[in-house]
């Protein structure tokens, strides 16, 4: 074992001074390697990255991996009983949505259905269907003309939804939980919704579908929450000031009612269900569900991975040729050179450590160049596409790719100084002696 480790030393002291002699072509050497290193640490990085891209999406609509959630239809006690069971908690939070318009009174709103307001027509008026057919939800519009008002989503909160949906500030604040209700209900907005608003100066008075009262609402934030519609935040405390529980979740996207629970909130879920049970909810409605998005994703991410790795691996090839060009051009160079170390008695398997320890430590300098070139890319575009692309701000460079990069170029010098080493060490010794 001592006298390999003493091998392995000379070869490395050997080859070090190899590349120093030959500083310009270890320069050549590096640049025919560097694209296709650089293609593997971006192929890696930007696989990592788009990895973590989607799954924020997705965390931003749908919640986190391993939440657990819990869709009710707003029927008997089921709203009530929720909404008590998990308030005050920081491990589980209930969600209503209710229909609110927000402008002038007595006016169709400008995106009658709630859909987006740069869509041309919008989404019409809300229909139910039933066995009779589809008849227009009367929502106090009907036959007005419309004018300065906004249709929306209303989300009411028991608890800070953040802790599963990670939604990304915009401007001004997020809800403060804490202190007693405001009789004027304080509303954080999408981005959707904040478009709709700047796009058109409404009054700030709001009706709610089941309430007899408008209120003055407070818009406090803007937030990113992934949504295609335009919706708002509010405690459900401030809700139910103006808005009775039976029609909290009289929403139209989905169930009225849901749930979302950390992993670690057992005690809250089986409380839950025995509290809906004894509402009247029938236990067989009653169903908690895990997200697990990274591991629908994961085939997609995994094939496209592999793809463009095989397109880098290509790139990495022509690097390779280029190392095993050089490599034998120097081994035909310093044919003396390695006869006259064979003749005073250096083994074969050291001469060829000493061609290899040059092309490894060519292939772990060529990554070095590529792994900080790859930072600083991503930095810089980081600092300029940030604002654009959320996903791209204060990322770190992931250390998969920093792997990815050393694995290529220790697998590049193997590949280029195995031919040229195995040449060297066949060297025979005769051939000093024709020199």
């Amino acid at each position: 074992m001592i006298r390999l480790s003493g091998r392995l030393r000379s070869s490395v002291i050997i080859g070090g001074q190899g590349i120093r002699a030959r500083k310009l072509r270890t320069f050549l050497s590096m640049v025919s390697l560097f694209m296709g290193v650089l293609a593997v640490v971006v192929v890696q990085a930007g696989s990592e990255i788009a990895n973590r891209a989607m799954l924020e999406d997705v965390e931003l609509s749908q919640g986190k991996d391993g939440t657990r959630q819990l869709y009710l239809p707003p029927e008997g006690g089921a709203v009530e009983t929720t909404l008590e069971v998990v308030a005050g908690r920081s491990d589980a939070v209930a969600l209503t949505n209710a229909t609110a318009i927000i402008g002038e009174p007595g006016v169709k709103p400008v995106n009658e259905g709630g859909g987006p307001v740069d869509q041309p027509g919008g989404y019409g008026p809300r229909m139910f269907c039933d066995q009779n057919g589809c008849h227009e939800i009367d929502d106090g519009t009907r036959g007005s003309p419309k004018g300065q008002a906004i249709q929306l989503e209303l989300v009411g909160m028991t608890g800070d939804i953040r802790a599963f949906r990670p939604f990304r500030p915009s401007s001004g604040k997020w809800l403060d939980f804490g202190g007693e209700p405001s009789l004027a209900p304080r509303l954080v907005l999408n981005k959707k919704a904040a478009d709709a608003f700047e796009r058109y100066r409404v009054p700030a008075e709001m009706r709610v579908q089941g309430s007899d009262v408008n209120a003055t609402p407070q818009i406090v934030g803007v937030v990113d929450d992934g949504g295609f519609m335009p919706a708002a935040y509010v405690r459900s405390d401030e809700l139910r000031n103006w808005l009775p529980v039976r029609d909290m979740a009289s929403g139209d996207s989905g169930p009225g009612l849901r749930v979302m629970l950390s992993p670690s909130a057992t005690d809250v879920e089986h409380t839950l269900r025995a509290r809906l049970v004894a509402s009247g909810t029938p236990e067989d409605r009653i169903h908690f569900n895990t997200i697990n998005s990274l591991e629908r994703m994961s085939s997609q991410l995994t094939l496209m991975r592999w793809i463009f790795l095989g397109m880098a691996a290509l790139v990495l090839l022509i690097g390779v040729a280029g190392i095993l060009n050089v490599g034998l051009a120097t081994v035909g160079e310093r044919i003396e050179e390695f006869a006259l170390r064979r003749a005073v008695g250096t083994p074969r398997l050291l001469l060829a450590g000493i061609v290899l320890a040059e092309t490894l430590l060519t292939g772990l300098l060529t990554a070095a160049a590529a792994i900080g070139a790859g930072v600083v890319a991503l930095r810089v575009g980081g600092d300029m596409f940030g604002s654009r692309y959320p996903s791209l701000s204060g990322v770190e460079f992931p250390w998969q790719a920093g792997v990815a990069g050393v694995v290529a170029g220790l697998v590049a010098g193997v590949l280029g100084g195995l031919i040229p080493a195995i040449r060297a060490a066949r060297i025979p010794i005769a051939t000093v002696m024709r020199a």
